[in-house]
């Protein structure tokens, strides 16, 4: 795709604009580094397209890949360092002007829980391994429960249940947690209405909100003004 013009927000357009590149630049901020993590964080993406679409912002500079194959991973370049801001002003714009009305077609499980995993915070849990499941019967099969892992400070996220003790279970619909997710509703809120039921352990369970910061772009688009571009001219 060319727009035929030399105007630098065309030339920008040209790279950023295609299918999935943004996504892509979004996951590698957000920390994914492997193509598996990336595949993760835009499930619907073919394999092939991502390829392509990783080959393509290395020959533009935006990121570089290091180690060999199969061991291969991929990092932003200055020049990729720099979207940030960009991304994240898309981000909120997106949550504030033309957010997700929350329709089948946009909800997905692993993207949720993928999401939550990396911005979990198990600071305020107890040092032990907790265990919190989450149950979406609305979910398609194979998708219907997740369990988070926290111990020593990592979380992980696990798609099959591995044996160990569960401290919390979270009942809910997928559109219910996505929209808490995103903000568009409050957890309390939720469990008030009884459209989420939390069960077990009592101490953990009452932390657990703490826990859940919610998308990190959309937390930018609830803020009163926008969040600042600050480069210097």
């Amino acid at each position: 795709m060319t727009y035929g013009q030399f105007c630098p927000l065309a030339q920008a357009a040209q790279l950023l604009c295609e299918r999935w590149t943004l996504i892509i630049v979004r996951e590698l901020i957000a920390g994914s580094t492997r193509f598996g993590e990336l595949r993760k964080g835009a499930p619907l993406l073919s394999p092939t397209l991502l390829s392509s679409r990783l080959k393509k912002l290395a020959r533009a500079g935006v990121i570089e890949s290091r180690g060999h194959e199969g061991a291969r991973t991929y990092h932003l370049t200055e020049a990729g360092r720099e979207l940030r801001p960009v991304v994240e002003l898309l981000g909120a714009w997106g949550h504030r002007w033309v957010r997700s009305s929350l329709a089948d077609g946009d909800l997905d499980a692993g993207l949720l829980m993928w999401d939550m995993r990396r911005s979990f915070d198990a600071k305020g849990l107890p040092g032990r391994r907790v265990v919190v499941q989450f149950d979406y019967p609305d979910a398609p099969s194979g998708s219907r429960q997740w369990w988070l892992v926290t111990e020593n400070g990592e979380v992980d996220l696990c798609r099959t249940d591995n044996g160990f003790e569960v401290d919390v279970v979270v009942r809910c619909s997928l559109r219910t947690m996505t929209a808490i997710w995103t903000f568009q509703d409050r957890f309390e809120d939720a469990v008030k209405r009884r459209d989420v039921a939390v069960s077990g352990d009592a101490a953990v369970a009452a932390r657990l909100k703490a826990c859940l910061l919610g998308s990190a772009l959309s937390r930018l688009g609830t803020r009163e003004s926008p969040p600042a571009l600050d480069w210097a001219a």
